[in-house]
Parts: structure tokens; C-alpha cells; sequence
């Protein structure tokens, strides 16, 4: 003996939708522009990524060459970081 119960709801999800309402007649103006051939698109621009150019210009003396490898190498990572 098994009580199974199924019960099946349709009531919508989300916020209700008011007629009338400045959205709804958006929606409903996209609609026909959609309908009469015409195309919808996004509605502010994707973007650009933004490249700063940086230079460097770095005067250093050093008494060792181990020295030199490591301030190159140090200047290198912050180009590369830029």
C-alpha cells in the first residue's frame, strides 16, 4: 500500500508582470521590430581592453654580475606585470 501524492502547480515563477507598464511595452515594441525583419542588438558597447605602454629607465651600478641578473630580472617582472 503506497500513498503516493502528485500535485502539479502552474504558477509562474519571478516577479508578476503588470500590463501596461513601461517594460511591458519595451518587450512588446522588441517584439515587433523582431517580427517586421529587424534586428536587435546589445545595448551599450562590449568594451576594450585597456594596454597602458610604461617605460622604464633604470641606472644602476653594480660590483657583481649576480647583481645585474637580479635587478634585470626584477625589471622584466614589472614590465611583464604592466
Amino acid at each position: 500500500m503506497s500513498k503516493s501524492k502528485t500535485t502539479t502547480t502552474t504558477a509562474k515563477r519571478g516577479r508578476p508582470t503588470v500590463e501596461g507598464s513601461k517594460r511591458q511595452a519595451v518587450l512588446a515594441m522588441r517584439a515587433a521590430k523582431v517580427a517586421a525583419g529587424g534586428e536587435i542588438k546589445r545595448g551599450r558597447p562590449a568594451g576594450t581592453k585597456k594596454v597602458a605602454e610604461v617605460t622604464i629607465e633604470v641606472k644602476a651600478v653594480a660590483k657583481k654580475a649576480k647583481a645585474v641578473k637580479s635587478i634585470e630580472s626584477l625589471v622584466d617582472s614589472i614590465v611583464n606585470e604592466a
